[in-house]
C-alpha cells in the first residue's frame, strides 16, 4: 500500500513551509491529487520526482565545459 502524505506531513519531509507545498501542488510543480478540498501527496511520486529531479541536474554538470581551459 502506498503512502499517502498531507500537505503538512510533506512540508517536513521536504523542509518547505506549508503555503509552498500548497503553491506548488496548485501549479502542477509537484505530483498531488485532491481528495474534496484538500490536497494529498502519495510518497512515491515524490522520492521519483526528487529522484528524476537529481538525474535532471547531473546530466547538466556533466554537459558543462570548463571555461579556463
Amino acid at each position: 500500500m502506498e503512502k499517502i502524505l498531507t500537505a503538512k506531513e510533506l512540508s517536513q519531509y521536504l523542509k518547505l513551509s506549508e503555503s509552498t507545498i500548497y503553491k506548488l501542488a496548485a501549479t502542477g510543480e509537484i505530483p498531488a491529487f485532491k481528495v474534496g478540498d484538500s490536497w494529498r501527496f502519495e510518497l512515491e511520486e515524490i522520492q521519483k520526482m526528487i529522484r528524476d529531479s537529481k538525474k535532471r541536474g547531473m546530466q547538466k554538470d556533466s554537459g558543462k565545459k570548463d571555461s579556463n581551459v
